[in-house]
């Protein structure tokens, strides 16, 4: 673990023009520089360097950060990582933690276990290009068996392990690599007999593996005999360093061009990355021909939000692998499907088409997952009621995965128009779903009143339409978007006084004071953690220099936990592409100082996020009712009419009446 005293001297010394000015081209423009943004296509730039600041703001797509936090977006790595990037840029060492012996004895065995992964990679390349069975055997497969040049071929660092039963190990020994190392990585077994060490992928093309930064750690091994009794590829086994399901062949390659196109592809194996790479198409990955897991959508999402999976034309396992793709849904990720003509799969389409026509091909055939799936299950249907309704359940079970709301609603409307199925039907058995996987309080909510109204079918103008559950914004966003704007007022203006009128008095009050003394009094605590990390590191500095004092903002720009820091970004940029109309100047026409904006503004945001506060617990005391015993649920109605109390009060602070 770094200390935070090399963390201030990394961010001291480091320059954001300088750093950013390695990955993009920078013009100046006044105080600040401009670019085209490096994380997405645009023709007009649109992304900010502020050196006043050390922070950038791209306008276009919101990204925002400092230049630690910059390294991490553009290199996909972690913060630690992004840390020693720029540590070494700039010469400092980074002094890390003690740590206790246990963690330094798994950090030179998770480094032994890179540094053999590293020289195997070099040794499996060295025999492909330069050892007669690598060229005769590996070579020959490679290039004319799967079209790949001789770029290609070193790009991705392919090679070939010998035939013979223990020449990699014997190589690996040789060149002072302990057994251990061998045997844990993978690279080498041991005999049950005698104990010998013979090598696990002899006789195999190689197809190294790189984390997101490029490290090695693992393998895949395709044999190239026709006897079925040989297993077709062989792969590292789980190790300190390497776990499949956390890990996505191809992504070291890809991520640049997938954060550039915003959108990756996903297919299912080696050559059909390697293929696509090949054409030209390089925001390609796969799953390593391992079911998708969470971990890796998960890995994925860091650098898109767009995912879009190409299916061989004559694939059997679309249906099987369509329950995997409903993870993807679940992280709030948007999939969209090509299917390839048959017979060809990614890698055989990649070396017959050029890269205009793979283009062209993806844009003009890819579907939207859900629509993919309701023909493709329809067609199985052919007229059958019972596999409809199978179907129908199935599509139920996709749509309840998707954590938005909004996107639900266009999703199960979408859904009804394609199968001919009332839409009612669908919000009911999504709701169900959601209520029974994921416990959702607007589910609980919407069903209560369908209910309700079964036995009450006169509908009543206080209840929302049905469809009203998938359509609506869900409370929890309206508070942390309160919240959100609290904490904006905090950062720009917390050390900034105003004067407020109460009743004929104008009552001076500074920023911070009315935010955390309302909020205090109430005992109230924001729900958002990174939000509330920003209040706490405040309130501390804050309490420490006194009221009225101005909180440096590297204490936010330049914080340990760099999601605090881009999101600090975000507030403090959020007006900066504003500029008050010449117009209102040559007019005459008043506007608004910024005392004024804080006095209206101020008090305003914090009584309506306390009034949100009191609507949620109201909501959840009342949601209890019909569970309670006679005297609990009277202990309750108590709460509820004090509760109700605290609203009317409230509502008058607004001027509006409660509805």
């Amino acid at each position: 673990m770094i200390d935070r005293e090399t963390i201030d001297r990394i961010y001291a010394a480091a320059n954001i023009v300088d750093i950013v000015g390695d990955y993009v081209t920078l013009k100046r423009v006044g105080s600040n520089y401009k670019a085209c943004c490096p994380f997405h296509n645009e023709k007009t730039p649109s992304f900010i360097v502020s050196p006043a600041k050390g922070v950038f703001k791209c306008f276009g797509c919101g990204k925002g950060g400092n230049a630690v936090t910059f390294v991490m977006e553009h290199e996909g790595v972690s913060y630690p990582e992004a840390l020693k990037m720029v540590a070494k840029r700039y010469g400092i060492e980074v002094r890390e933690k003690e740590q206790t012996e246990e963690d330094l004895r798994r950090h030179d065995d998770r480094e032994s276990m890179f540094a053999i992964n590293s020289w195997a990679a070099d040794y499996f390349a060295d025999v492909l290009h330069n050892q007669t069975e690598g060229i005769s055997v590996g070579m020959s497969y490679f290039r004319q068996s799967r079209g790949m040049s001789d770029a290609t071929i070193r790009k991705f660092g392919l090679g070939f392990c010998p035939s013979h039963d223990n020449q990699m190990t014997a190589a690996a020994l040789k060149a002072g690599y302990k057994e251990q190392y061998l045997v844990a990585t993978g690279l080498s077994l041991k005999s049950d007999r005698d104990g010998s060490l013979f090598d696990r992928f002899r006789d195999r093309v190689m197809f190294p593996i790189h984390n997101i930064s490029g490290r090695v750690v693992g393998f895949g091994g395709r044999t190239l005999r026709t006897d079925k009794k040989v297993a077709k590829y062989q792969n590292s086994p789980e190790s300190e360093i390497y776990s499949k399901k956390h890990e996505l062949y191809g992504l070291y390659f890809a991520k640049k061009a997938i954060q550039q196109q915003e959108f990756a592809i996903l297919v299912e194996g080696y050559t059909d990355v390697i293929s696509m790479h090949q054409a030209g198409v390089e925001n390609v990955v796969a799953s390593s021909g391992t079911s998708l897991t969470v971990e890796q959508i998960r890995l994925l999402s860091r650098f898109t939000r767009n995912i879009t999976v190409i299916y061989d034309g004559d694939s059997a396992g679309i249906h099987a692998s369509l329950r995997g793709i409903d993870m993807i849904l679940k992280e709030g990720l948007n999939v969209r499907v090509v299917l390839l003509p048959e017979p060809e799969d990614p890698d055989s389409f990649a070396r017959s088409h050029t890269t205009e026509e793979l283009h062209a091909y993806i844009r003009d055939n890819e579907q939207d997952f859900l629509e993919f799936k309701a023909r493709l299950l329809l067609q199985d249907a052919a007229g059958d009621p019972i596999k409809k309704a199978a179907l129908i359940g199935d599509m139920v079970q996709s749509v309840a995965q998707i954590p938005d709301s909004i996107q639900r609603a266009v999703y199960i409307k979408e859904c009804a128009r394609t199968m001919d199925v009332d839409e009612r039907i669908l919000v009911s058995e999504v709701a169900r779903k959601r209520l029974a996987t994921t416990g959702d309080r607007e589910a609980d909510d919407f069903l209560r009143r369908q209910s309700a109204q079964q036995h009450d079918p006169a509908p009543r103008p206080e209840e929302p339409a049905a469809v009203d559950y998938v359509s609506h914004v869900e409370a929890g966003s309206n508070i942390e978007t309160l919240e959100r704007e609290l904490v904006k007022y905090l950062l720009k203006y917390g050390h900034q006084s105003f004067d407020y009128k109460e009743g004929r008095n104008m009552v001076p009050c500074n920023v911070a004071e009315v935010i955390f003394s309302e909020l205090e009094n109430d005992g109230i605590v924001f729900r958002n953690p990174l939000y509330a990390k920003i209040m706490e590191t405040y309130r501390r500095q804050w309490v420490e220099r006194g009221t009225g004092v101005e909180v440096p903002m590297h204490f936010f720009l330049n914080h340990e936990d760099p999601e605090v820091c881009n999101l600090s970004v975000d507030l403090l940029t959020a007006d900066d592409n504003y500029v008050p109309s010449q117009l209102w100047k040559r007019k005459d026409i008043h506007t608004e100082s910024e005392e004024e904006m804080l006095a209206v503004g101020v008090p305003k945001a914090v009584t309506l996020y306390k009034s949100k506060v009191v609507e949620e617990i109201i909501k959840k005391l009342t949601a209890q009712l019909p569970t309670l015993p006679e005297e609990e649920a009277l202990e309750v109605l108590q709460k509820i009419a004090g509760y109700n109390r605290v609203r009317a009060t409230i509502a008058k602070k607004l001027e509006r009446a409660i509805l």
